[in-house]
Formats: structure tokens, C-alpha cells, sequence
């Protein structure tokens, strides 16, 4: 038994070092890309048929665009430009029917097309008897066949261009059959001005061959425990005209390609076959605008305005656009002016922080020469005082102290100026203060700590001890039992 081969074989890998990616990018950016999405309130019926078009859309669509009800218009435009979307198709619904509306971006034209009638995707699928779509067909993106699109009305060939661009072109010489699976039918009335769309799955088979026939070429081996010889399972007529499928000239074609399939081999015959996979609409196409819906009225199925009517309305649309653009030069002056204006205020706030700072720094520095100021003054007493005790010793016992016998009091006023300096300096940084010179601030505390010191000598002296350190009861430990607590009940 022979081993299977892992990976893809050598043509493939040839054929993928053979691929440029940015060629495929760029070859992608050409391509046009589509929004569908729903305005308003439509209902779950048009909310379908907004999802079966993303599929006749497809593969250059956004297929799980999210739409929100603050979404508008302008945030569609504003990101349509970076991803390349070329074409906005909307649903609507009134109380009188369902439009449809058709936006070239970035510049315009729109059209606008009331839908006299529609069928689901799944309401076209569920009626046929066997069901040909695949997922894979999606991956492609359809062909395109107009009918009966030629005439002398400016309308019918503005529609004409907008439904050529809304999908990609082809190269006839470099198209590969195998990638045409879908193809899009639009088909204008012209007795009722109305337009026919349709979408199809598209199926080649080979031709000249009955049905058992095909079955035994696919690869499918039938039961023939009733029949006494194959010819007679082969040469089998007992179809009914509902089973049968009718192929002639008018579906006939002679492949110039190799097509995935028993039978589809190149310049053989073989059968076309279309089969409706939906959605279906009828549309009657009723305002062509100028712009992106704002704009002059090119086309109008219902209305007709004299050419003076059309003067008056462009002027006033002219108007209007000067007034827009001159409400947007003032708004952006107002916003200048307060720009500006707020850079003035911050401007003097840092101004008036700084000058705030140099105040304060000048008045602790006073502070600090004034507490300095002091320090020595009292240094120098103290050193005096202590040369005059020193001599008076010396004079009267004949010779010179003990060193402890007169102790300095040096480090006791150094750490009294240093608690005076703190509280100097707590004092100036206080707002709700009021001004004082740093004499009368430094005599102020002193008078304080006096106080203070005299207070607690006269109650060391009384033998009274500080009540504010006590616990206060309401009453006394005794009278606790007078009042017993409720008892729970």
C-alpha cells in the first residue's frame, strides 16, 4: 500500500511562491467595498433582507457590521475613506413602503428607490426541492447581467454606472471558471419602470448524458436488484416531467476551461444551470441627488419644477452653505479667543503662586535671623555671667574654681531658641493669624510657657492632681445599682 503524501504537493508550492502579496493587495484596494445597514426603525423582515444582501455582497462587504441607534451617517463617511468603501446601501421604512438607498462616496450621486415588494433568502431557498448553495460560493464575488438598460433617459444611465461599479470587473482572458459561482440579474420594465433583482447559484454539468448515466460518471452506485441487466437501469425512461431537466441551445455552452466536476472537461458541451438561492426585490427607482443626500434634485419621478423654482432652490442651498461655513469660522474664533484667554489666567496663577512662594520664603528667613539674633544675644549674657562668677571666686578665695563648680546653661537656651524657632515659624505659616512682628510673637509665647510653668507649680505645691486626665462618670461607682438593667422579655 502505497504512503500518502503530507502537505500540499509540488505544483502547489510553486504556484504559492509564485504569488505576490502586495500585488494581491493592491488588487484588492481596487476593488469596490459596500456598508449595508438599516436607518430606523424597519422591522425584523427588512432586518433580514439587510443580511441577505451583505451576502449578495460579499466577499468585499462588512458582513458583521454592528449598527447602534446613535450611529449616523458622517461616522459611515468618516471611516469609509481608510477602508476603502466605495458604495453605502441603506434600508429604510416608512408608513408608506420600504426604500432603498444607493450612496456613491465620497462625492455622490445618491439614488433612491422605493421597494414595491420582496422575498427573503430563506423564503426562496425553502421552496426549491433540492438546495445547491454552498458556503465556498460566497468566496467569489458575483457576476453582474443587466437587461434592457439601454435608452435615451439621462436616469437609465446613471443607474446603469451605479450598479457596473458597485462590482468588481472582469478580465475575460484571465477569468477562471471555477471562481464564478453567483451571478446578480437585473432586469428593467420599461412599460412599468420598474426593476427585477435576482440572484442565482450558478451549476455547470455535462450534456448528452441521462440521469443514471450521470450517476454512474459521479462515482454513485445504484441498486440494480431490480432489474435483470445494467442496460436495462441505463436505458430507463419512467422519469416524470417535474424530475427532468430540459437542457438545449439556449443553456449550452462549450467550456474553454477545465471545471471541477466528472464530465466538465475542456471543449466539451456542457449545461448552465441557474437555481434562485435569494433574496428577490422589485424596485422602482423614484429621486436621483446631486452629492452625498444633499444636493441638487437630478432626477425626480413624481415632481417636475419650473426653472425658476430650481433657481430659488439653488440659491437657497447656497445660502445655506455660506451661512454653515460662517458659523463654523465664528465657532473657531471662539474657541481661539478662549484658548487664548485660558492660557492668560493660568499665565498669572503661576505668577501669583511664585510671588506667594518668595513671601514666604522672606518671611522664614526673618524668622530664622531673628531666632539667631536672639541665640547669640543670650549666649553672650550667659558668657558673661559666667566670667563674673568666676572672677568674684578667684578674687575672694585666692584661686581658681572646679570646672563643675559653675555650670553653663548653654545647650538648655540653644534648645529653648530652637522650640521658639519652630513655633515662630508655625505661627507665620498660619493664614487665620493675625500680623505681629517677631518680638511681640516670641514675647507672646514666653508669657505663654510662664503660665504654664507657674500653673503646674502651684499644683505640685497644693498636692492637686490634673482633672482633665480623670475618667468622668455621670454618677458614682455606688449608685450603679439603682439602676438595674430591663430584663429581655
Amino acid at each position: 500500500m502505497a504512503r500518502r503524501k503530507k502537505g500540499v504537493g509540488r505544483s502547489a508550492r510553486n504556484a504559492r511562491k509564485n504569488i505576490n502579496p502586495e500585488a494581491l493587495e493592491e488588487e484588492y484596494k481596487k476593488c469596490p467595498h459596500s456598508f449595508v445597514l438599516q436607518r430606523g426603525h424597519v422591522g425584523k423582515n427588512v432586518s433580514r433582507l439587510v443580511l441577505d444582501m451583505r451576502r449578495v455582497m460579499e466577499p468585499f462587504t462588512a458582513t458583521n457590521l454592528k449598527v447602534t441607534s446613535r450611529n449616523v451617517l458622517k461616522d459611515f463617511f468618516s471611516v469609509a475613506g481608510p477602508l476603502n468603501v466605495t458604495h453605502l446601501i441603506t434600508f429604510s421604512k416608512s408608513e408608506v413602503a420600504t426604500y432603498l438607498r444607493i450612496i456613491r462616496l465620497p462625492r455622490g450621486p445618491t439614488m433612491t428607490f422605493k421597494v414595491h415588494e420582496f422575498s427573503l433568502g430563506r423564503d426562496v431557498v425553502s421552496s426549491l426541492k433540492r438546495n445547491q448553495a454552498t458556503q465556498s460560493q460566497y468566496l467569489h464575488h458575483p457576476l453582474l447581467v443587466m437587461n434592457h438598460f439601454s435608452g435615451d433617459g439621462m436616469h437609465l444611465k446613471l443607474m446603469a454606472t451605479m450598479f457596473q461599479n458597485m462590482f468588481p470587473s472582469i478580465n475575460v482572458n484571465k477569468l477562471k471558471l471555477n471562481d464564478v459561482k453567483r451571478c446578480v440579474l437585473l432586469n428593467y420594465n420599461q412599460e412599468d419602470k420598474t426593476i427585477d433583482f435576482r440572484h442565482y447559484n450558478i451549476r455547470v454539468v455535462p450534456v448528452g448524458m441521462s440521469k443514471a448515466v450521470k450517476k454512474l460518471v459521479r462515482g454513485q452506485v445504484p441498486n440494480l436488484g431490480s432489474y435483470n441487466d445494467i442496460s436495462d437501469y441505463v436505458l430507463r425512461e419512467n422519469l416524470s416531467e417535474s424530475e427532468m431537466e430540459v437542457d438545449g441551445p439556449h443553456n449550452e455552452v462549450e467550456l474553454p476551461q477545465d471545471l471541477p466536476g466528472r464530465g466538465n472537461v475542456k471543449s466539451a458541451k456542457s449545461a448552465i444551470r441557474l437555481t434562485e438561492i435569494g433574496p428577490r426585490m422589485k424596485l422602482q427607482l423614484i429621486k436621483i441627488e446631486e452629492g452625498v443626500c444633499s444636493g441638487e434634485v437630478l432626477f425626480h419621478e413624481y415632481v417636475e419644477k419650473s426653472p425658476e423654482e430650481l433657481k430659488a432652490l439653488k440659491e437657497m442651498r447656497e445660502n445655506k452653505r455660506k451661512l454653515k461655513e460662517s458659523r463654523k469660522r465664528k465657532q473657531a474664533e471662539n474657541v481661539e479667543r478662549k484658548q487664548a484667554l485660558k492660557e492668560e489666567l493660568k499665565k498669572k496663577s503661576l505668577e501669583g503662586m511664585k510671588r506667594k512662594e518668595t513671601e514666604t520664603k522672606a518671611t522664614t528667613a526673618d524668622a530664622e535671623a531673628a531666632s539667631d539674633d536672639y541665640d547669640s544675644g543670650e549666649e553672650m549674657r550667659k558668657e558673661e555671667e559666667d566670667d563674673d562668677d568666676v572672677e568674684y571666686f578667684r578674687q575672694e578665695v585666692g584661686q581658681d574654681p572646679d570646672p563643675d563648680t559653675f555650670t553653663s546653661r548653654k545647650s538648655t537656651n540653644r534648645t529653648f531658641a530652637r522650640d521658639w524657632k519652630k513655633k515662630v515659624n508655625v505661627y507665620t505659616k498660619s493664614s487665620n493669624r493675625e500680623p505681629l512682628h517677631k518680638s511681640k510673637i516670641r514675647n507672646k509665647f514666653v508669657e505663654q510657657d510662664r503660665k504654664q510653668k507657674t500653673q503646674k507649680r502651684n499644683s505640685q505645691r497644693d498636692g492637686v492632681e490634673d482633672d482633665s486626665r480623670k475618667r468622668k462618670f455621670p454618677f458614682k461607682q455606688n449608685d450603679r445599682k439603682s439602676f438595674p438593667h430591663k430584663k429581655r422579655k
